[in-house]
């Protein structure tokens, strides 16, 4: 018994020193969640550089745009094709889709084999066998006459440019097909289909594989917004935020990112956790040095891991006796499926014993037991990397939509997560531990990436479609340059004398002079008159220790029958609203100064004249057009005969706007108003304005830029909506820009494309409700409450309900990529007319680069939610050579029509002060009279003998007897002499006769 008990002892020791050299191999593949975290935190660092525009070169994760913009929303229908090209295997499948209450998706596929030496050939050959499969599959369907859309999957990394166009960064999986890298793939297989001439096919998207898993499971649930791959490659897509994308332009809505995370580490970040196995195997591959992070984590490669750490064992005599089979010797022997096959739960060690005597291993149960370990080992690393990359890219949107908790759907295919025991729960374990504030729902894709490539080209498809309505909303820079070029041709007609009767842009002088210096102060009243609401203002400016203004406010409605009665009525309504304010106020029997923003294009020849030259904004009152709006103001005052006020001015509410901000900012030179209507002013030199007397300063100019285009100069540009808009309006014909860009008109141009699109079947399911046909329904503020970043789609839902219709969430989605193309249009649009005022400004100025302020006000700048950004974003690009800050007036115009009667009462007080001082200085024509009959007799003393010594004016002789008669023979007095001698030395130009 001794002596057994020493064998024991024996059998022991060695199994410990077993165990501690196995443990000591398999330590670096068991992460710690210290290690897991670090991982996480460098991929997030990787996924946020492979967005910027100025780093994604240098960025290991590509984050490559994939321009697919939406997921299925169950209304998709048709024959589709789909080709699937991502290993050794291609799948051509023909997918119909029904839509409606029975909605499928029926697929025929067959598989074709890709040999070796094709995926490792030349490109012609690749794709000329692809073609080749296509045309069998088309023969066996019996559809070879039919032009179908297609849907390209293919999984290798592409650069996009479009959804229909993708270049290939560099091969992976084994594949190495010569001159196809930098090329389109989709271009290549053009050629190659026109190369074949049996059939023709519709390419419509070209995806990756990562992409089509998200869109198939997106077609079950709504939430999917991630596709992860987990199979022979790794990878994973996601909808990120469009203004997060800096490689692609625009910021509204959302694409579908392909993050090409299998190159993560490629820039040695994460070697402190690879191991020598893991660069043996990229040292042994067809791309040493790059797809590090895939090398660690999929199928491909994981059975190649196994192998080299068995190898090491062998060696190290704790596994085969320490002898190396030539089958062990053999890269590739180790497939991924036997080690999935090896860690099921079911099989006996004698069931893993058979698998490796297969592989040419006859090892012992012992063997199987170390084998399996290490099997456990290998994935377990691949499953808790995934999922640390995967809770890094849950916790960046969960943080980018500013979430406390994210709810999400993640797409899942690939053969290593469907096939092996423990994969799927050990990356979900990880990112529940990683990413806490996250619920997941993890969703295995049943039909593979080929249903979603089919999916995604009927949803591109139907988005090419609806773009065919919003083509023409959509303006390059080029076509802003030239709207900002003709309409500085506009302003030049504008201010000429000659030129403007015939100018749409009127460019009306306003006689202000200029802005606030904050000298100003009184007590003022102003008055607002532009739309359904009148508002009257007292502004009291005073000073103490700084300049202040304080200001009580009271709105009145205007009601629609004053609006569109007669003048009378409207000016007795606006008298009788201004005597209730001055009794609410206490100051009837004050007659103060008061300050009038009628926001209408008036002609003016001085500060308290207004000429209306027409009505807007829904305004018709009769006999008001060719009047002086401030003397039917003053009779209807006067009328009453219970109050009295002094109207020194009468502005427009750009004016206004401009005042307003110029008391806060003196640069401001700008005025813009974007809301029910849209205008703009700017101080402009007088030397320019031909229609007023002087050249010198600057005086303030009412652009009235919402008529520009009357004269057809902007047909190119408007669209079928435009045309309907301006014959339903209560002007045709007239202000055609500010139809375009305008409150007023934004919303009615949404519905009618919204109703031209659901008559197409684009929207809707077809349906269309009377509350959609009815004129005004969808209103401008339902624009901005679509736009929100946040709460959008669910608004539009809310809105679109409320209508009649029951939208699906692609509805939403399209309804509210109209309404982003609408109001960009508007906001671009007015960014050149603005660019052009800029410029003036500029060239005005005679500098290289131009510093000034823009007042701004208007419920369309202030309330749409991304409205002001964009017009920021496209001046600045318009107009780069200048620092434009936009200041929104929180006060109004009304504060605005009080600041310039503020300057006019300084300007008049300061007359009246100079008045006064000079007065004495002032003499009349009896005083000159008199004076002249003094000098009279003074001289007349002066030249007395008598009186001489007394005068107060001496008249001394000078002895000067003649003036020069310009023969030069004089010989008259000294003077004369010295005359003719100085003319003959000085040089004629110094000579000064």
């Amino acid at each position: 018994s001794t002596r057994g008990a020493a064998m024991v002892t024996a059998v022991a020791r060695r199994l410990a020193e077993r165990r501690r050299r196995l443990d000591a191999v398999l330590a670096p593949f068991r992460l710690s969640p210290h290690a897991l975290r670090q991982v996480k935190g460098k991929m997030r660092r990787e996924l946020e550089r492979g967005l910027r525009r100025d780093m994604q070169g240098t960025a290991t994760v590509k984050m490559l745009p994939t321009y697919v913009c939406g997921t299925p929303d169950g209304t998709e229908r048709g024959k589709f094709l789909a080709l699937d090209l991502g290993g050794t295997n291609f799948r051509v499948l023909l997918v119909k889709i029904r839509s409606g209450r029975r909605k499928s998706v029926r697929m025929y596929n067959k598989i074709f084999a890709i040999p070796l030496e094709i995926m490792q050939g030349t490109g012609e050959e690749l794709f000329d066998h692809i073609v080749q499969c296509i045309a069998e599959f088309l023969e066996y369907m019996g559809i070879k006459g039919a032009r179908l859309p297609l849907g390209f999957t293919f999984s290798f990394p592409c650069r996009q440019a479009s959804i229909d166009k993708g270049t290939l960064v560099g091969w992976t999986k084994g594949f190495k097909a010569t001159d196809c890298e930098g090329e389109d793939v989709v271009d290549m297989l053009r050629e190659a289909i026109k190369r074949r001439n049996e059939f023709d096919l519709d390419i419509v998207a070209v995806v990756n594989d990562t992409v089509g898993t998200m869109m198939t499971c997106g077609y079950e649930d709504p939430k999917c917004e991630i596709g992860l791959i987990a199979g022979t490659g790794s990878n994973v897509c996601y909808m990120e935020d469009m203004k997060n994308i800096e490689a692609v332009e625009g910021n509204e809505g959302k694409m579908c990112i392909n993050t090409e995370w299998g190159g993560f580490g490629d820039n040695g970040c994460i070697d402190d956790i690879r191991t020598e196995y893991d660069r043996e195997v990229d040292e042994g591959s067809l791309n040493p040095g790059k797809q590090r992070y895939e090398k660690m984590t999929s199928g491909m490669y994981l059975g190649e891991i196994v192998r080299q750490i068995v190898i090491d064992l062998t060696t190290q005599g704790l596994l085969f006796r320490g002898q190396i089979s030539e089958s062990l010797r053999k890269r590739g022997i180790f497939e991924t499926k036997f080690l999935s096959q090896i860690e099921s739960d079911r099989l006996a060690l004698l069931q893993v014993r058979r698998i490796l005597q297969q592989l040419g291993l006859d090892g012992t149960c012992e063997d199987s037991i170390v084998v399996k370990e290490v099997c456990g080992a290998v994935s377990t690393r691949a499953a808790r990397l995934c999922g640390a990359g995967l809770a890094a890219l849950l916790d960046k949107r969960r943080e980018d939509q500013g979430m406390q908790r994210l709810e999400v759907t993640v797409g899942v295919d690939g053969t290593l997560y469907k096939l092996h025991p423990h994969f799927s729960r050990v990356l979900r374990e990880t990112v529940q531990e990683l990413a806490p504030q996250c619920d997941v729902t993890f969703m295995l894709s049943e039909d593979g990436s080929g249903k979603g490539a089919a999916l995604i080209t009927a949803v591109a498809k139907r988005l090419r479609q609806i773009d065919k309505y919003l083509y023409a909303m959509r303006l390059s820079d080029e076509t802003l340059l030239d709207v900002m070029a003709r309409f500085r041709r506009e302003m030049k007609n504008g201010l000429s004398r000659d030129f403007n009767p015939t100018a749409t842009v009127k460019m009306l002088p306003t006689f202000v002079r200029s802005i606030p210096d904050g000298s100003e102060k009184g007590d003022f009243i102003a008055l607002d008159l532009g739309g359904s609401y009148f508002r009257i203002l007292r502004v009291k400016v005073s000073h103490e220790k700084r300049q202040t203004v304080q200001m009580e406010t009271e709105i009145y409605n205007t009601p629609e029958d004053i609006m569109h009665g007669s003048g009378t009525r409207l000016f007795d309504h606006v008298a009788e609203c201004l005597g209730d304010f001055m009794e609410k106020q206490q100051i009837k029997d004050k007659k103060l100064p008061v300050g009038f923003t009628f926001s209408f294009p008036c002609r003016q020849s001085k500060l308290d004249e207004g000429i209306l030259i027409t009505w807007t904004k829904r305004f018709k009152a009769s006999g008001v057009e060719g009047a002086d709006v401030v003397r039917l103001l003053s009779r209807a005052i006067k009328k009453r005969g219970d109050y009295d006020a002094d109207i020194m001015a009468v502005v427009n509410d750009t004016v206004g706007t401009m005042m307003t901000c110029g008391f806060d900012d003196q640069r401001c030179e700008v005025g813009l108003i974007i809301g029910t209507g849209t205008n703009a002013c700017y101080m402009e030199e007088l030397r320019h304005i031909e229609l007023v007397e002087g050249d010198e300063g600057r005086m303030c100019v009412n652009t009235e830029w919402g008529a520009f285009g009357d004269d057809g100069s902007l047909e190119d540009i408007r669209t079928e909506f435009d045309r309907e808009i301006d014959r339903g309006s209560l002007n045709p014909g007239k202000q055609l820009f500010e139809k375009m860009v305008s409150g007023l008109y934004m919303g009615e141009l949404v519905r009618l494309i919204l109703v031209k699109m659901a008559k197409e079947g684009l929207l809707f399911e077809g349906r269309i409700t009377p509350e959609l046909l009815t004129k005004g329904k969808f209103e401008t503020k339902h624009v901005s409450a679509i736009e929100k970043s946040k709460e959008g789609l669910s608004k539009a839902k809310e809105i679109l309900t409320r209508l009649g219709v029951e939208p699906s969430h692609e509805d939403c989605v399209a309804v509210q990529h109209v309404c982003t193309i609408v109001s960009f249009r508007s906001a671009n649009l007015v960014a050149a007319t603005l660019g052009a005022i800029l410029c003036q400004l500029r060239d005005n100025k005679g500098v290289g680069r131009l510093r000034t302020t823009v007042g701004v006000d208007g419920s369309l700048y202030k309330m749409h939610p991304q409205y002001a950004r964009r017009l920021h974003k496209t001046t600045r690009r318009l107009v780069p050579d200048s620092d434009v800050r936009f200041l929104l007036s929180e006060s109004g115009s009304g504060k605005g029509a009080a600041m310039v009667t503020a300057v006019a009462y300084r300007l008049a007080e300061q007359h009246r002060l100079i008045d006064e001082t000079l007065a004495e200085f002032k003499l009349t024509h009896e005083q000159l009279l008199q004076v002249k009959k003094r000098m009279r007799a003074e001289m007349e003393a002066g030249l007395r003998k008598k009186s001489h010594e007394a005068a107060k004016v001496k008249m001394l002789p000078t002895f000067v007897r003649s003036t020069p008669d310009g023969t030069g023979e004089s010989t008259g007095s000294p003077v004369l002499i010295a005359f003719l001698f100085l003319k003959e030395l000085l040089p004629r130009p110094l000579f000064l006769p």
